[in-house]
């Protein structure tokens, strides 16, 4: 199979707990592979157990990038996991290895073949001035505000989503432009149309929920909770991505006694699942040219793409 590859990087794509890590690694042990995340919480050092992160064993088996190289307190953003991805992508291509991209995050997928808007870093300094108007004055407060200064993006965001708006504003402040302004002046795709193949996992939904239910069951098993006992007496910022992992809120009401820990795995499982149904529309809507395939026929599908 090596002797017929045309080295184009390949994305391998797909909800939670449908396999992809295995798929992925099992091409790179075929092909020589490099496997690189592209999931936006197994970044995290603080939360292998909790997102599924490949085990160090598989991590020792063949190359693995960009897994658990941030800091749970880093607000990690789209552009910098293309930054750290193209440095992946050049290791990979100086080492002559095929970059497999592997994840479930639609918008580094999306980022990394279409490019991503040039939104400057926004300083830490900001962000917390923008965040302590909103635990003061309430989202409503800060919707408000945003409708003067960046109508466009108040129109858009629902008034109680606290994330975006606070991103909006953070970047207006900053920045002094609205975000469809730096939206409109975007950076070019990492991987250039045609030059890589892409697979979307679309297992049927029954067996995936299902799968998705004993898979949070087996990270409780694991040490999940343990995991998230030490994340929280870190007493980080509610807002930071890692704060909102599927799983971690529910876990730490239960540790604050606010609710049972079954009520609290429910919650999980529940919202694990809720999460891979909008994977299945996003991927459908945004990112058409990835071919969905079930994902007992990926391995020759593979095959024969990258033999074509």
């Amino acid at each position: 199979m090596t002797s017929l590859l045309d080295n184009k990087p390949v994305l391998i794509a797909g909800p939670t707990a449908s396999g992809k890590s295995a798929q992925a690694l099992n091409l790179a042990e075929k092909i020589g592979g490099i496997v690189i995340n592209t999931d936006s919480m197994q970044v995290y050092a603080d939360l292998r157990v909790l997102t599924a992160r490949p085990t160090a064993d598989e991590e020792a088996r063949m190359p693995h990038r960009l897994y658990g190289h941030v800091d749970a307190a880093v607000n990690y953003s789209a552009g910098s996991y293309v930054l750290d991805a193209a440095a992946a992508l050049a290791e990979a291509r100086a080492q002559e290895r095929v970059p497999i991209f592997v994840g479930g995050t639609g918008l580094y997928f999306k980022a990394l073949t279409r490019g991503l808007s040039a939104v400057p870093p926004i300083s830490a300094e900001v962000r917390d001035a923008v965040r302590a108007r909103l635990e003061q004055n309430g989202v409503e407060a800060l919707h408000a505000e945003l409708a003067q200064r960046d109508p466009v993006s108040a129109a858009r965001l629902k008034p109680r989503d606290r994330t975006r708006i606070a991103r909006a504003l953070e970047v207006v402040e900053a920045t002094g432009r609205a975000l469809a302004d730096w939206h409109s002046e975007g950076q070019p795709p990492l991987l250039a149309p045609g030059q890589f193949h892409a697979l979307f996992l679309a297992p049927e939904r029954e067996a995936l929920y299902a799968r998705i239910d004993a898979r949070f069951e087996g990270m409780l098993k694991a040490g999940a909770l343990d995991e998230v006992a030490r994340l929280a007496a870190r007493q980080l910022d509610p807002l930071l991505p890692a704060m909102k992992a599927h799983g971690v809120p529910a876990l730490m009401k239960y540790l604050k006694g606010e609710i049972t820990l079954e009520e609290a795995a429910e919650i999980g499982r529940a919202d694990t699942r809720h999460y891979a149904k909008r994977q299945f529309t996003w991927f459908r809507h945004q990112l058409p040219e990835f071919r969905w395939v079930n994902p007992g026929e990926a391995r020759e599908w593979l095959q024969q793409e990258l033999r074509s």
